[in-house]
């Protein structure tokens, strides 16, 4: 009986040891955190095309929606939508940090026409 309590505590105890790392190692946590403190993150499955990207940068949340087309060769990415739900958020925003954010994107999908959505296709267009 004694053998089996050791048993139970040891795999309780390293399967704790398991969510403690998955929890400090999600994606989604890491986002939550970076937009929290203002910082840059891009969070996104590459492998998976029907899922949105999200993207955090100065306190703003984006979100780009992914459509797969044809290139030359290949299926791919080509064009990309990005909306931010909270505009108000968008208050100290230049022109200069959407170009950084699009160089960013076209890191990850070189074939794709990114395309904002809102007053921010305003401001790109201005220039």
């Amino acid at each position: 009986m004694a053998l089996l309590i050791r048993l139970v505590i040891i795999a309780l105890i390293i399967y704790a040891f398991y969510r403690g790392v998955r929890y400090l190692l999600d994606p989604k946590r890491k986002l939550d955190e970076a937009h929290q403190k203002g910082q840059f993150y891009f969070y996104d499955d590459v492998k998976n095309v029907r899922k949105n990207f999200f993207i955090t940068y100065r306190g703003a949340l984006f979100e780009g929606e992914k459509y797969l087309g044809t290139t030359d060769q290949a299926f791919e990415v080509v064009s990309i939508l990005i909306s931010t739900p909270d505009i108000a958020r968008l208050q100290g925003f230049t022109r200069d940090d959407f170009i950084y954010l699009t160089k960013e994107i076209t890191i990850n999908y070189p074939h794709a026409a990114i395309t904002w959505q809102g007053p921010i296709e305003d401001l790109m267009k201005k220039a």
